[in-house]
């Protein structure tokens, strides 16, 4: 895994140990409780990098799915399911994600 050691992740996070070198956490980022951090697909047998970018807040029960980058600056609001690339600056919200127009 490449964490940033300023990265702050809540003991109830699940951060997917079952491919570790596709987890990459920049610097300044959030992930709140009991979210979750995918970066396999067994189903599909796919096993793709999963990105969170700078100073990214990750809200409660949040879902990041295999492949997605979230950009730098952004905000996933808690119970999020996030299927799709985030842009930097962006907040995502609701299940499948969608962004928001702020």
């Amino acid at each position: 895994m490449d964490i940033h050691p300023s990265a702050w992740i809540s003991t109830s996070a699940y951060v997917d140990r079952t491919n570790p070198r596709g987890i990459h956490i920049a610097a300044g980022c959030v992930i709140d409780h009991a979210a979750v951090i995918l970066s396999h697909d067994m189903t599909r047998g796919i096993r793709p990098h999963t990105r969170i970018g700078e100073n990214a807040v990750i809200g409660a029960r949040a879902i990041i799915m295999p492949g997605v980058s979230i950009g730098a600056d952004c905000e996933v609001l808690p119970g999020a399911v996030v299927t799709k690339d985030v842009p930097p600056g962006r907040r995502a919200l609701g299940n499948p994600a969608t962004l928001s127009e702020d």
